[in-house]
């Protein structure tokens, strides 16, 4: 390895790692070859080499060819889980959230969204630049529910429909645009590049304001399936259980608390204000109705969130709402199903009774 060799590779190593701000780097002296010197120093002058990196990520955000290599770079780096069952169930809930999507933005089709699984057991999914979105098999494992995975994912195409992903490059690209120039110093935009062009992607978190608008996109997606729109809801009470207000871990992002009662207030808004839920209890009408028991895969706030979603589908389809009845162990409102009596509920029929006393 020459001098010039070695000096790059350490750009590239410390670069990425340490995420040095543009302004900050000291140009390298004269004797660490002529090249790098007028490359650097010319970029530290203006605009160009970043522009050109970001025409790198642009043909990989844009063109189909581009998509499919970084979709490629994805599984190589990451592994595939191919696992069938589960790749099965994946199949059918992109189906159904992208009819969502199409529902209220038909460009949905003009980008396809790649995925996959891999076989990362982290509770995790992301969207990358191209439409490209990796699945963590984590997820499969602490949500029980395909709606809950739904909404996991109507966030993270949400990200996509929005572009957020090349977006959060762009505004981070400083340390990004150093470690290519330091590729191009040694021969131009090789093919390698890929690799550090993609760890870098991976490690930019996204704004706030991103993080809120793909959570209520989803929620928009998510009102357009058959899925429980109380699982946007009943997801982040499953992740604050799990993880806690993981805010202390990732600042750019609002709390599990503050996620679950945006979409609280917006299933009350969707009922055209009918239903809520106050602390894992659900009210009709300002009314207590009930507080669902624990299952063994749900805890009776996370349940609760289920039942107000059934009641908020209700209120939002009919100007009037239907009688409730026991059908079974489940309490119905005309063909919605509310709840099923489990472990220390009620019986269907006593719910039935008190929910029409209060509908």
């Amino acid at each position: 390895m020459d001098m010039k060799t070695k000096i790059v590779s350490s750009c590239m190593v410390g670069l990425l790692g340490l995420g040095v701000a543009f302004g900050a780097a000291p140009a390298p002296r004269a004797e660490a070859g002529g090249v790098l010197v007028d490359v650097l120093g010319s970029a530290i002058m203006g605009t160009m080499y970043r522009d050109q990196v970001m025409g790198v990520y642009k043909t990989y955000n844009n063109t189909e060819k581009g998509r499919q290599e970084w979709f490629q770079q994805m599984k190589k780096q990451e592994g595939v889980d191919t696992d069938e069952y589960l790749n099965d169930r994946l199949d059918t809930i992109m189906t159904n959230v992208e009819a969502g999507i199409r529902a209220v933005d038909p460009t949905v089709d003009k980008k396809p969204y790649n995925y996959f699984i891999s076989p990362n057991e982290d509770a995790n999914a992301y969207c990358t630049i191209g439409h490209n979105v990796n699945v963590y098999r984590g997820i499969f494992n602490l949500l029980h529910t395909d709606d809950e995975i739904a909404v996991v994912l109507g966030h993270e195409l949400g990200h996509g429909q929005k572009d957020h992903p090349i977006q959060g490059v762009k505004k981070s690209l400083n340390a990004a645009v150093l470690a290519e120039m330091a590729n191009a110093a040694t021969g131009g935009m090789a093919s390698g590049a890929i690799d550090a062009m993609y760890t870098y992607t991976r490690n930019v978190h996204l704004s706030k304001p991103m993080e809120w608008e793909a959570d209520n996109l989803a929620f928009d997606y998510i009102t357009h399936t058959n899925y429980n729109p109380g699982a946007t809801a009943a997801v982040w009470q499953k992740f604050l259980e799990k993880y806690g207000d993981m805010n202390v871990r990732w600042s750019d992002h609002p709390t599990c608390t503050q996620r679950r009662e945006n979409y609280v207030k917006k299933l009350y808004d969707w009922s055209n204000k009918h239903v809520t839920d106050k602390n894992g209890v659900v009210y009709v009408n300002n009314k207590e109705f009930v507080t669902p028991s624990a299952t063994s895969s749900m805890s009776s706030k996370e349940r609760s969130y289920f039942v107000l979603g059934n009641l908020a589908a209700v209120y939002h389809k009919n100007k009037t709402a239907p009688e409730a009845y026991a059908n079974g162990d489940t309490v119905m409102m005309g063909e919605q199903p509310i709840m099923t009596s489990t472990g220390s509920d009620a019986s269907a029929e006593e719910l039935a009774q008190k929910l029409n006393k209060i509908k």
